[in-house]
């Protein structure tokens, strides 16, 4: 299983945050670099607030866009500390 490392955007909804995953892509032709963000729906037990860096993992369906599950928050902002 993939874990994905992602930034917190929202927790307005109750157990849930939306996790933005940012990843970068070479164009195949011209070789340019840009950027492709991607939000989850990830089911949250432990509380994070916005801004947060978190590592996510898939799971089965806590509900219809919810597959993901928060395992930790990400050692770099323990770190920044």
């Amino acid at each position: 299983m993939k874990i994905f490392k992602g930034k917190v955007i929202s927790t307005k909804m109750a157990k849930t945050a939306t996790v933005a995953v940012e990843r970068i892509v070479v164009h195949p032709i011209y070789k340019k670099r840009f950027k492709r963000i991607r939000k989850y729906h990830v089911h949250d037990e432990i509380g994070v607030k916005v801004g947060d860096e978190v590592k996510f993992i898939a799971t089965k369906p806590v509900s219809k866009l919810k597959k993901w599950k928060i395992i930790r928050e990400s050692d770099k902002k323990e770190k920044a500390k």
